[in-house]
């Protein structure tokens, strides 16, 4: 029963149905659903399934499929989740609902659009840090695909 494709989606089914904090957990539960594996194996997993630790807005950080939060919202939501995007001479500063701005730097970094560098987040807030070269608005389309 554990082949990886089966594995990939009991870590996806147990991310969307229990309250995993971190990698030990998530070992327990894939043990108990009758899936053996290493911790390594488990990081390569959580990799490739872009499942980042997100906050859950009680004190502690869970793990949550990336997916899901990029999906497009409707316009009425998507001004609650990303209400402002601010530019300071050529860096931008992206402020978000609490617990997504890690999830959606990571996304940006894992993606390495040409015109970021990279990003720093925290709760709720991220800096986008570009390359030499590009204005604001091609920085600002670069972003664009990853908050709406």
């Amino acid at each position: 029963m554990s082949s990886r494709k089966e594995r990939l989606k009991a870590i996806c089914r147990i991310i969307e149905t229990e309250v995993i904090c971190n990698q030990d957990e998530l070992l327990k539960r894939l043990k108990a659903n009758g899936f053996t594996t290493t911790q390594a194996t488990l990081s390569r997993d959580i990799k490739q399934l872009k499942i980042a630790r997100v906050h859950d807005g009680n004190e502690n950080y869970v793990y949550r499929l990336s997916e899901p939060a990029m999906q497009p919202l409707p316009a009425g939501e998507r001004s609650k989740i990303y209400p402002d995007i601010e530019f300071s001479g050529n860096l931008a500063v992206i402020k978000t609902r609490p617990g997504y701005a890690m999830g959606i730097a990571w996304d940006i970094d894992s993606n390495s659009p040409k015109e970021i560098v990279g990003t720093i987040a925290g709760d709720d807030t991220i800096l986008v840090i570009p390359r030499e070269g590009y204005s604001r608005d091609q920085i600002a389309k670069a972003i664009q695909r990853f908050i709406q």
